[in-house]
Formats: structure tokens, sequence, C-alpha cells
């Protein structure tokens, strides 16, 4: 009798989190304040001592906030920055928002607030004929293109078919690095309960008129109580790109990126079928500033989609954002909806399995709306090959820091050491986020939404963080418009890492 073998379950990890070098707790911009802070001690010494004294109290004032972290790895810096940005923000009335004809917006309409408030909407064909909207971003000159996925679900699916999609999903970010002008990509999953006008509109559309009386009461039993309890899932994958002049060109505005696009659209849609989206197309102006109005309005859900059945709501992007909406220090309030946003602060530790997600991205009964949105941000292989070294000579500094190096400080020299072999066999980089939003429509009902959210974390073995101060940026952020947010910092990336 030959002898069967189980097979193994592939699993994932070795994410790393780049890091720069420093010594101690402190990162580099630190560790050269305390450098030069010293020489300036040291020239002091020479004009008084006292003198001296003072500049070193003063340095040690500066460094003592740099190198207290919390769990999620701020600085007493950061988290004091922050209170005072969001006690002039509320000084100024900055987190209120009302638009309208008795709003503050100037044309009587309700575009979006924050971060994608100076957005415009048009819409191209692609070389398919399909009409899609392209999202522009005048302040950043960033273009979106959003696909609406029909995701194949991984129930009753072998485990080798999902270990495919897995495969072909990696090699499609990796792609992505080489995709001229593309600046970002983000996937939103977005669970809502599902109103039933689908099926009603489905099966009274197909049924005969001469149908058995047993028939039709079966299908009346089936769309009476079909609805109650069931949830209507959403994959939407948005497609970033810069029209920034590249070797001495002009900068592309909406029409010439209009043209780009188009012809690359069929292949970046027909490629996403072999990675589990199923059938993927672009979203037309309609379909996407429906997706955001009623994200901002969640009670406006049937109607939309009744108008959707009765040809189309006619929704114009000038009115997808709220009529009124007010951030607060933990939870942000629109119109019909109250939101509560995370983000990941840390990703699994160790090795996980395919379906580490699953419980997250599943719909939940004590959350109304719940958005999981993925950020990536692909890099070309230059860029790719300076960072993995550049990561590696980082973890081998902290690591020879000390005669008996930590655990976590070898194992992430390990991990910096198999991410260069990686890429040098050709693995992309990708850097990557993930936000959690959840939208309750009572206020009474989002203290379950937040211990929902709280439970449903460490089923997916990561750390998430409640986003204080910016619940507005971080709602706009995880929503399927393929905001940047790196590109609207007023501080430099590099600068908020210092801190």
């Amino acid at each position: 009798m030959a002898a069967t073998e189980t097979p193994k379950i592939p699993t994932y990890g070795n994410w790393r989190s780049p890091q720069r070098g420093g010594l101690g707790r402190l990162s580099m911009g630190g560790t050269v304040l305390l450098l030069g802070g010293l020489m300036l001690v040291v020239a002091m010494t020479l004009v008084s001592f006292v003198l001296a004294l003072v500049v070193a109290l003063l340095l040690a004032l500066l460094l003592i906030p740099l190198t207290i972290r919390d769990q999620h790895g701020r600085t007493m810096m950061a988290r004091l920055h922050g209170r005072l940005s969001w006690r002039r923000t509320v000084k100024t009335g900055s987190h209120l928002y009302l638009s309208g004809p008795l709003g503050r917006t100037g044309h009587g309409t309700c575009t979006l607030p924050g971060l994608a408030a100076s957005s415009t909407m048009s819409e191209a064909q692609d070389s398919y004929g399909r009409p899609y909207a392209l999202l522009s971003y005048p302040t950043t000159n960033h273009h979106v293109v959003v696909f609406d996925c029909q995701a194949d679900g991984a129930s009753l699916v072998d485990q080798e078919q999902v270990d495919q999609w897995v495969a072909h999903w990696g090699s499609w970010l990796s792609r992505l690095a080489h995709e001229p002008g593309l600046v970002g990509a983000s996937v939103t999953v977005e669970t809502a309960p599902d109103s039933g006008i689908r099926l009603s509109q489905e099966v009274t559309g197909n049924l005969h008129p001469e149908a058995p009386e047993a028939a039709r009461r079966m299908l009346t039993d089936v769309l009476a109580q079909y609805p109650a309890g069931s949830a209507q899932i959403t994959t939407r994958v948005a497609l970033t790109y810069s029209g920034a002049a590249e070797g001495g060109r002009e900068r592309k505005d909406a029409d010439a990126m209009a043209v780009l696009l188009g012809n690359r659209l069929p292949h970046l849609t027909d490629s996403l079928a072999m990675t589990g989206a199923g059938s993927a197309r672009p979203l037309t102006a309609a379909e996407l500033a429906e997706a955001v109005r009623i994200a901002y309005d969640p009670a406006v859900a049937p109607l939309v989609e009744q108008a959707r059945a009765q040809g189309g709501s006619g929704l114009e992007w000038t009115d997808a954002g709220p009529s009124g909406a007010e951030e607060a220090w933990d939870h942000y309030r629109h119109d019909t909806g109250v939101s509560v946003t995370w983000q990941m602060s840390e990703a699994p530790r160790g090795e996980v399995l395919s379906s580490v997600l699953y419980d997250l991205l599943a719909p939940n009964p004590d959350i109304a709306r719940k958005r999981v949105t993925l950020y990536y941000r692909p890099h070309n292989p230059a860029q790719a090959a300076k960072i993995v070294e550049q990561d590696k000579l980082d973890a081998t500094f902290r690591s020879n820091q000390s005669k008996t190096a930590a655990a976590r400080a070898s194992v992430a020299l390990k991990a910096a050491e198999q991410s260069a072999q990686e890429e040098a066999k050709g693995a992309g980089v990708t850097r990557f986020a993930l936000a959690v939003t959840a939208t309750v429509t009572d206020y009474k009902d989002l203290p379950l939404a937040l211990t929902a959210v709280d439970n449903l974390a460490p089923q997916s073995r990561i750390r998430l963080r409640l986003v204080t101060r910016a619940q507005a940026a971080a709602f706009a952020a995880a929503l399927p418009i393929g905001l940047v947010l790196p590109a609207h910092l007023l501080i430099p990336t590099v600068v908020r890492d210092n801190l």
C-alpha cells in the first residue's frame, strides 16, 4: 500500500516595518539631535559652565519625549503634537462641516469634506467601450479609477484553489510596481444589511404571469424571509495614478489621463479574475457617487437601490458628500450615521494562514456597515533594492548595539536578511496598511460596535489602534476613492517618523 502524505498548507508572514537606525530608543532624527546637542554643550562649557548646564537641561527636555513610546510605537512628542493640533482645530471650528443651501461650501452643493473637498469627477470610456469614473485631486495631481469586483467566496472551495488565488494576488500586486505612474492602490471590502430590493426586482421581473399558485406563494415567502439577517458584501479596488511630469514632459490633466488609463483598464480588470476577485469592471461616475453618498448617509441606501433598479439615481459627485458632519475626539458623526475608524499599528507576528482576515471581513450583527480597507504602495525595483538594503543595515546596527542583543532585534535582523534575499531573487516590495471603519445609525449602538471590533482584531492577529483627533480624515481614506495619505501631510513623512 502506498503511503499517503498530508498536503502542507502554505503560510504567510515576514512583514517588515522599516526602521531608521538610531541609538537606543531614539530614531535617526533623535540621534542627530542628541549628537548635535552634546557638541553644543561641550562648546558652551568653554563659555560658561552654567550656560552649558542650561543647554543640557533643555536638550534632556527635548529628548525625553522622543524616547517614551506607547504600545503602538508613537512617541510622547507625537501625542503632544496631536493634542495641540486638535485644540487648534476645535478652536477654529474646523471639526464642523455644513453644506447644501445653508452651508459654507459656497455653491449650495453637498461636496465631500476634508481631504476630498477639491476632488472632481469626470467620465470616460476604456478600449472596451465601458464607461468609467475618473476621480481627480488637483492639489496632488492624482487621478483614481475604481473597480467593482464580484469576489468569489472561499466557502466550499478547495484549499489548493485558495492558495492559487493568493499567489496570483501577490503577483498582481508585484506587477503594480511596473505600472507607469501608479502611486497607490487600495482594496475596500464593505458589509451592510441587504434590503432585499435587488432580490425583489430579480424575482418579480422574471416571474411568469401563468406561474402555478404554489410557486408564487413560495417566492412570496422567500421575498419576505430572505432579507432578514442577510448581508450585502461589496469589494472595490481603487488605483491611484500621478499626473506629474516625467522626462521633461508636461503635466497630464484629467483628459490626458483618461486616454492613457482607458487603454490599461481592460488588462487590469482581466488579470484580477485570476486573484479570486471574480468579474471586475470599472465603476461609472454615478455608481461611485452613490457608494460615497451611502457611506456618509446610510439611511438613503434603500432609496438609492430603488432608483438604480428603475434606471439610475442620476446622483452627481457634487451631491455625494454629507449635508452636515461633526468630528469628535474618537468618532465621526455624519448625516444619519456615526462612525469610528481604527488603523493597524502592527501586522500579524509570525506565520498566518490565508484565512487570517476572514472574521474581520465577515458581516457582524452589531455593526450596521463595516468597511475594511487595505492600502498598498508598491515600490519600483530600484526603490525596492535600496529599501531592503537600508533596512538590513539598520537592523544590523540595532542588533550590534549591545553584546547581548534582545530576541526581537535578532529576529528582526533575520527577517531583514530574508527580505533582502527574496528581493534579490525578483520579489516585489510593497508597503501596506489597514483601516477598519464601523458605522451605526444610532449613537446608542456605538458601544456594541466598539466591542465587536475589539473582539475581531485579535482573531485576525493584528493590532488595531483607535484613530484620535483625525476621524474625519481616516473615514475619507477608508472610502474607495483612492486617497494617498502621505501626499496630503503638511509635515513630511520623514519628520513624522522621527517624532
